[in-house]
């Protein structure tokens, strides 16, 4: 029975910190990497379709994107979605495939992107208490259901201290390494 609260706590934390991860990798660091592109969706024959499924994305470079769509129709559609994101990328557009270069990043903008992953990781880390609130709750009734002894709810108290503290530091060191690589010039 506490096996099942420990396994759920940790599916629920290791999900949070997934997705913590997804979205750090959206953030720009004036590094060019294809999952910059991968949130975005374009409008294809009235269908909203990801990127991924309409183009391949690339970076030969460090700060160079390269858009190949399998169907050059798209070209332009895709070029617009680029453009109306939130990344702040100007496509350019040859006909053939799309460029886009990733300009450094000022001081400025990067201490604004340090902010950003601090609060991503905050917001996790709040998640994650959340978390171990709902399981210290459920081990209460489990005592008060006379389902465990007193010692064992302390016991499993414990561990969901141990087990939230392992992702609370795993969600930090995913922040510290994103930090580091957006002050990198």
């Amino acid at each position: 029975m506490l096996d099942e609260v420990y396994n759920n706590l940790k599916t629920r934390m290791d999900k949070t910190l997934n997705a913590l991860s997804k979205d750090l990798t959206k953030l720009r660091t004036g590094r060019a990497t294809p999952a910059l592109l991968e949130g975005l969706k374009v409008s294809y024959y009235g269908t909203l379709t990801p990127l991924s499924q309409m183009a391949s994305v690339t970076a030969p470079e460090a700060r160079l994107l390269i858009v190949q769509p399998w169907d050059l129709t798209a070209l332009g559609e895709i070029e617009k979605v680029i453009l109306k994101s939130e990344l702040g990328l100007t496509p350019q557009n040859d006909g053939k495939l799309i460029r886009i270069n990733i300009p450094a990043l000022n001081n400025e903008r990067r201490k604004e992107l340090v902010k950003l992953v601090k609060k991503n990781a905050e917001e996790a880390k709040v998640t994650f208490r959340g978390f171990r609130r709902e399981a210290n709750e459920t081990l209460k009734e489990l005592k008060k259901s006379k389902e465990i002894s007193e010692d064992d709810q302390s016991k499993a108290e414990i561990q969901v201290q141990k087990i939230t503290d392992d992702f609370v530091s795993k969600a930090d060191g995913l922040a510290t390494a994103k930090e580091k690589e957006i002050m990198e010039f």
